[in-house]
């Protein structure tokens, strides 16, 4: 795996919105209630396992959080992370989502 220059990181987030680089990842956070959390994670993990590539995940009640580097390219980003984010993507449009629920 080779990483990609800042110029190509720039090129390629420009192509995935809701996306932000965060040093060496790119990360995402879907608006969505725990249980249709659940099920986002194991349509993803199901993808990730047949390319061979995984996101880090963080599942809270009202979100989940993905963030993608190549560990094998020393914790740097590649273009399987760009695949792996429009992957991601994908598989949220069948997953609905909700903003947040605003403190009372």
């Amino acid at each position: 795996m080779v990483p990609l220059t800042d110029a190509e990181i720039t090129e390629r987030l420009q192509e995935l919105p809701g996306w932000q680089r965060s040093g060496d990842e790119i990360t995402r956070t879907f608006g969505i209630r725990c249980h249709g959390g659940v099920a986002l994670i194991v349509h993803v993990a199901d993808i990730e396992r047949l390319i061979g590539h995984h996101a880090d995940i963080d599942l809270r009640w009202d979100h989940v959080r993905f963030g993608i580097t190549t560990h094998d390219a020393g914790h740097r980003l590649t273009v399987a992370d760009f695949d792996l984010a429009k992957r991601i993507d994908a598989i949220a449009k069948a997953h609905p989502q909700q903003s947040p629920p605003r403190p009372t």
